[in-house]
This record gives C-alpha cells, structure tokens and sequence, in this order.
C-alpha cells in the first residue's frame, strides 16, 4: 500500500494569494490542515482567502507585501516563523503577464515581467531557504506556465521569464536536495482566472481552473519523501480553448 506525505500542521507561504491559482492553492491546502499564509499586493483580497480559512476551522495569515522588494520577502518570511514556528512548503505563484514581441517591448515593460516572475520567486525561494535547511526538510513549487515548455509568438518577456523559472528550479533542487528539500515547477496551460477570463474567443468550458492547479499541487506535496519529480509538470486541456 502506497503512503502518501501527510500536510497537516504544515505551514505553507502562498504568493500571489489573493486570487486565481494562489487561492485556489492556499484554500486547497486549508482543507489539508495545513495552516496558510498568504502574501501579495492586494490586502482586501489577502483578507478574504484568510476570512474564509479561519471560518473553516484552519489558520491562516494575509500578509501584503511585493515579492519584488527583498524588505517585504525578509518580513513575510520572519512573520511566518514567528507565528508559527516553521515553514514547510512555500508556492512562488505571483506573476504579471503582458504581451509583446521583442521589437516592439518597452525596457521597463522587460523590466517588470521578469521582475516579478523571476526575481520574485528568486528572493522568495532564497530567504525560505536557511529556515528549510535548518529543519533539513521542505517542499517549494514553482508556478510556471506551459510559455516555460513552448516558444509562442508575442509573450517575448513572460515565456524568458518562465523558461528561466523552469532552470531556476532545477538548480535550486540539486543545490537543496542533500537537505530533504524537493523542488517541483507546474506549468499550467490556459487558467480561467479574472486575468485572462474576459478574453475576446475565450471559451471557458475548455479552460483549466485554479482548481486543477491546485489538485496536482497537493498531488506533488503529498508524494513520498524520496519521491522526485525534477521536470516541470505541463498540464493542459484537451481541446484548443481559443476555438
């Protein structure tokens, strides 16, 4: 009989929190009793992911704050410990998208997209690091996106930034491995999230939802500790949600 990792009492640090793939997420992982933080920009929405937790019986923590900027990384990750004592499992899902081929891309618009897809999850997965290598155990998941597997026309910043992020993971899991510490990227094909869910030709019903995302995600966490998956996950649809 297979045995699967138990999340309960875990602590789990969620960016992107407030909405989307990171709600999806940080509630799914509530109802695994693991006791959730939730970061990002927007506090009300932050709020309401804890409201909804803490009304099931779970903990939960709505910390603002930019993974961009290291001050707000070092401060969601010493409130973490400070409230709970540990952390577990951290999800680097916070991610801006915007369109463009190379020719016509703005520098700072260059600037941005790998600012916060990038350099976000760097700082993140950096200052989560010592606490997890100290416990000698840990679980990071990259939220990628299928533009990390492909090479498609007109997303020039976010499909660099998303490859990169793919490496990045890679690296991070042979430099941590020694300490218990597993590493996994999902890269998600077209999510029905308010980002993208107003999209001219979009069609919904052949569209993956935070839901999806956040199944596989507990799928991964909960695989057996000598269990390593070091490749990024694709998961899609069926069906060309575009026709």
């Amino acid at each position: 009989m297979t045995e699967y990792t138990s999340l309960k009492n875990k602590v789990a640090i969620i960016t992107g929190g407030g909405s989307g793939i990171g709600r999806g997420i940080a509630l799914a992982l509530a109802e695994q009793h693991v006791r959730v933080v939730a970061c990002g920009r927007r506090k009300e929405r932050l709020e309401q992911v804890a409201q909804l937790i803490w009304q099931s019986g779970g903990e939960a923590l709505a910390l603002q704050a930019d993974v961009t900027e290291p001050g707000d990384v070092e401060r969601v990750v010493q409130a973490t410990v400070e409230k709970f004592g540990q952390i577990d499992i951290l999800v680097n899902n916070a991610g801006v998208f915007e369109g463009g081929g190379t020719h016509e891309m703005a520098a700072d618009t260059w600037e941005q997209v790998l600012r916060t897809n990038l350099d976000g999850p760097f700082l993140m997965t950096k200052a989560v690091l010592p606490v997890m290598r100290a416990q000698h155990s840990g679980h990071i998941l990259q939220i990628s996106s299928e533009s990390g597997i492909i090479y498609e026309s007109g997303a020039t910043a976010y499909g660099v930034s998303k490859h990169a992020l793919n490496a990045f993971s890679e690296f991070v899991q042979q430099e941590n491995q020694d300490f218990n510490i597993r590493v996994n990227t999902i890269c998600p094909g077209m999510v029905v999230t308010e980002m993208v869910e107003n999209s001219p030709g979009l069609d919904h019903d052949k569209c993956l939802y935070p839901e999806d995302i956040a199944d596989l995600a507990i799928w991964l966490l909960t695989r057996r500790s000598n269990i390593k998956i070091a490749t990024p996950v694709l998961i899609q649809t069926m069906l060309n949600p575009w026709k």
